[in-house]
């Protein structure tokens, strides 16, 4: 091995580890030509994924087409520098409040940002990958934080959205891509949620369905958080918005939600 092609080795190895992703656009920015990309997977240096997508192989392991889905937003957080972050159900999930919430291969993975590339979607990952944009709020960065890295090469940890921020962005999707149920069963655990972040989130948030939503289960569960947010304090709109064919149209909050929604608010003197 000739010392050009040795170093750039060395620098792709300290670069990436073993199972990892790199794409033609992070490669080309490292130094490597694009005619060296068909001699490193010829060599077993990388293994093609898709086009212009490459992960480097882990020593003695079986074959397999299917990609971790971590392992793949790690490479693009980390490795590649792609501003993105997992979200909604996803992020609670990963923070302890998954009851209830779909788990294993028929669980959706939420990934939020504004310039993730096309190929994401096309990877043959363990779990479909929902792409959204950071349109939700005006501060696209507030509530989004580091989460573990123990274990992990070089201790990366997901970027991801609070618990605070990822209920909202989950609110987002009901009632066509989340389920009231399982969101209340979410919130149901969302007992330690930080008041003045959700006033902060609620403020910077611009969907009104959203806002309305939310206090809608924030008065379902009176956690005691819950007192120290005013509802007047946020601009919920005005008129009645419709949201579930055939439900109830919220006393108070003025949204359609599921009958036992309004029921349940009824019967506690609401």
């Amino acid at each position: 091995m000739d010392a050009a092609r040795s170093k750039n080795l060395k620098k792709l190895l300290d670069a990436v580890p073993a199972g990892y992703l790199v794409d033609a656009v992070w490669l080309v920015s490292q130094g490597f030509a694009y005619e060296s990309f068909r001699d490193y997977v010829k060599r077993g240096w990388l293994e093609r994924i898709n086009r212009g997508v490459f992960r480097r192989p882990i020593p003695n392991a079986l074959p397999s087409n299917s990609i971790d889905w971590k392992t793949c937003i790690l490479s693009m957080q980390h490795i590649l520098g792609y501003d993105m972050h997992i979200g909604g159900t996803t992020a609670l999930g990963l923070q302890g409040h998954a009851h209830y919430l779909r788990l294993g291969e028929n669980a959706p993975v939420w990934v939020y940002g504004d310039k993730i590339p096309n190929w994401l979607a096309k990877l043959p990952t363990d779990a479909q990958i929902n792409i959204r944009p950071r349109s939700l709020f005006a501060d696209p960065k507030l509530g989004v934080t580091q989460g573990n890295g123990k274990g992990l090469p070089w201790d990366w940890g997901l970027t991801l959205s609070t618990p605070e921020r990822a209920i909202l962005e989950a609110m987002d999707e009901l009632p066509d891509h989340e389920s009231f149920h399982a969101l209340d069963m979410a919130f149901e655990s969302l007992t330690t949620l930080r008041p003045r972040l959700l006033s902060n989130l609620l403020q910077s948030c611009r969907k009104i369905k959203v806002k309305r939503l939310f206090f809608v289960f924030a008065d379902r569960h009176e956690h005691p958080w819950r007192k120290r947010i005013d509802p007047e304090a946020f601009d919920l709109g005005s008129g009645d918005r419709a949201l579930v064919p055939g439900g109830r149209i919220h006393p108070r909050y003025r949204i359609m939600v599921p009958q036992d929604f309004v029921k349940a608010e009824a019967e506690s003197g609401a």
